[in-house]
C-alpha cells in the first residue's frame, strides 16, 4: 500500500472569484475585531497596570459607541431596506445576528479581564470592594455619604402600562429595580438612573486605596430608605 494513501485528504482550498462578495470583509465585524485587539492590550503585562485598566475602559466605551452608531444604523434599515446587501453580501438582519454573536464574546471577555485586573489591583494595593467586605465603621461612613450625597438626587421611574417607558439618557447608567407595594404587596418595576453628579466609585476614608461601586452603595442602603414608597 502506498504510504501516502493513509494520509487524510487535504482540505480543499476556498476559491473566491474576482466578483464574489466574499472578497470583502464586513466592516462591522472588522470593527469588532479591531476592538478585540484594543481589549487584548488590557491583558498585556508589558503595560503598566492602570494603563491596562484604561485599555479595558476604552474597549467598553468603543463598544457603546459602536452600538449607538453602527448597530443603530442597521436596525434603522430593517423596516424598509431589509434586503439591501452589504459589500460582502449580508443583509442588515444577517449582519445584526453576526454582530450579536461576536459582541457577546467581546463582552464576556471584558468581564473576565476585569475580574483578572481586580485581583492584580488588590495585589498592588487598590481594592474594588464588595458589600460583604465592609467593616462596621465603613458602613456607618457610607450611610452618611449615601444620605447626604446620593439619596437626595435619586429618582425612580415607574415601568408599567400606565406610563411611557422612561427616558434613558445617552451614556446614562441605571439600575432596574423590582419593588413591592407595602399595602397590597403588588409587584412593581422601576428604573433608577444613577446620578452622574457623584463619583462612579466611592473612595472609602483611610490611608488604604479602597473603592465601592456606586451601584453597590445604592443596593446596600436603598432598602432602608423610603425611596420606593
Amino acid at each position: 500500500m502506498d504510504a501516502l494513501s493513509t494520509n487524510a485528504p487535504a482540505e480543499q482550498a476556498i476559491v473566491i472569484t474576482a466578483d464574489s462578495p466574499r472578497r470583502f470583509i464586513n466592516r462591522e465585524l472588522s470593527w469588532l475585531a479591531f476592538n478585540t485587539r484594543v481589549l487584548e492590550e488590557a491583558s498585556n503585562p508589558r503595560h503598566p497596570l492602570l494603563e491596562r485598566v484604561r485599555f479595558l475602559s476604552i474597549s467598553a466605551a468603543n463598544l457603546d459607541e459602536f452600538y449607538m452608531v453602527r448597530v443603530a444604523g442597521l436596525v434603522d434599515m430593517l423596516p424598509n431596506r431589509s434586503t439591501m446587501l452589504s459589500d460582502d453580501g449580508l443583509t442588515p438582519g444577517e449582519q445584526l445576528a453576526a454582530i450579536r454573536e461576536r459582541a457577546s464574546s467581546v463582552m464576556a471577555e471584558q468581564q473576565l479581564v476585569w475580574a483578572t485586573l481586580q485581583g492584580e489591583l488588590r495585589e498592588a494595593g487598590i481594592a474594588v470592594l464588595e458589600a460583604k467586605e465592609l467593616s462596621e465603621a465603613e458602613r456607618a461612613w457610607l450611610e452618611t455619604y449615601f444620605i447626604d450625597q446620593v439619596f437626595p438626587i435619586l429618582t425612580p421611574l415607574a415601568i408599567d402600562p400606565a406610563h411611557p417607558f422612561p427616558f434613558i439618557p445617552n451614556g446614562g447608567f441605571s439600575q432596574l429595580m423590582k419593588l413591592q407595594r407595602k399595602d397590597d404587596k403588588r409587584p412593581l418595576m422601576a428604573l433608577l438612573p444613577l446620578p452622574p453628579q457623584v463619583d462612579r466609585f466611592v473612595r472609602l476614608p483611610g490611608p488604604a486605596i479602597r473603592f465601592l461601586p456606586l451601584e453597590a452603595l445604592v443596593a446596600i442602603y436603598l432598602e432602608a430608605s423610603d425611596l420606593g414608597d
